[in-house]
């Protein structure tokens, strides 16, 4: 009787410990349904954000998909929250090809290749139909795929986490009340000379230090997507959002040549066609999640905001010495081109 007791109680004590365990990771979730071990190839994959983020957890539909199309022969470890550490960190890694692949941020992206910045310049792909475009379009969309060739990286897609705006502390209506905001900005080349040209006041900081910056009132304003903002709950201090839609939040796969080259034809083929698909169905889905954080944000009491045409317009007069600027690096006619077929 005793030692059935025992057995019980023994039970319990690793029932409950397991409980706490699965509660305490972020991520459990997220678990394979199948054995790795077995795979013939791994494929690192890391990303700095959280997979509740479609554009995120793109990683894990990845990851089944290719297990399951190349009969387990390669296995995608996807390793989001920062697991591997920051974005500049991991591109190094990705380069010497100890990270085999990398969602970058397309701030970050900037710093792999100055063509990869273009989707960061101030309304050039400011609309998910635009990004469509760019996507879909083969002389807009393979320059950027093959923009980091040089550093031994393919561009295979493209997922996102929705359009950028001003989170604040206190409201901003017209662009006179912007000039009151101190903007944490991403560690971007891109960002620091558009910031520069609207003569906003700025801080460029990196992620992990938001939340405290915000709280201390060290920066009293954001900026960053509708999605992220409500997701990690930066809505809780900064309680308004202007809408500026200026550029998009992008994820780019990044993919490391030489572990790609290594892999068999078939597999090669079969890999990159799984990002293709699975990075277009992530796209579509950015956009319901775009509109249902913005629902929900509103729901909770986050006050939304629009520029005047006058200001926007402002906006992107004060912008056009980024774009020269950014147009002889990332190459003018490839610039005009982009420029010409999404204005359309």
């Amino acid at each position: 009787m005793k030692k059935s007791i025992t057995l019980i109680l023994m039970a319990l004590v690793l029932a409950v410990a397991s409980f706490a365990a699965a509660k305490d990771d972020p991520l459990a979730a997220w678990k394979p349904k199948f054995d790795p071990s077995t795979a013939e190839y791994t494929y690192i994959l890391s990303n700095i954000s959280h997979p509740v983020i479609e554009g995120v957890a793109v990683g894990y539909r990845i990851r089944d998909a290719v297990w399951e199309k190349t009969n387990g022969r390669i296995y995608v470890d996807f390793r989001p929250l920062a697991q591997l550490g920051g974005e500049k960190d991991v591109i190094s890694k990705l380069k010497l090809g100890a990270v085999q692949g990398m969602l970058s941020s397309s701030v970050a992206a900037a710093n792999v290749s100055d063509r990869l910045g273009i989707v960061n310049l101030p309304y050039v792909v400011d609309t998910f139909d635009k990004l469509d475009t760019f996507r879909n379009t083969p002389e807009l969309w393979e320059p950027f795929a093959n923009g980091a060739q040089q550093q031994g990286l393919l561009v295979a897609d493209i997922t996102g986490y929705g359009l950028y705006g001003w989170a604040t502390t206190k409201p901003v209506k017209t662009l006179a009340d912007a000039k009151d905001i101190n903007f944490r900005i991403a560690e971007a080349p891109v960002n620091t000379d558009t910031y520069k040209a609207w003569g906003l006041k700025f801080t460029v900081m990196p992620w992990p230090d938001v939340p405290q910056a915000l709280q201390t009132g060290v920066i009293t304003g954001l900026d960053h997507t509708a999605i992220v903002c409500n997701i990690t709950k930066k809505f809780t201090i900064a309680k308004n959002f202007t809408e500026l839609n200026y550029a998009q939040g992008l994820f780019v796969h990044l993919v490391n040549k030489r572990w790609l080259n290594k892999l068999p034809k078939d597999l090669q083929e079969t890999f990159l066609n799984v990002i293709h698909e699975e990075s277009a169905k992530t796209r579509v889905l950015t956009r319901k999640q775009h509109d249902t954080q913005i629902a929900k944000a509103k729901e909770s009491g986050v006050q939304f905001y629009q520029l005047s045409a006058a200001d926007v317009d402002k906006l992107k007069k004060e912008a056009e010495p980024v774009l020269k600027k950014w147009g002889k690096k990332i190459g003018p006619d490839y610039l005009a081109k982009v420029q010409a077929t999404l204005g359309k």
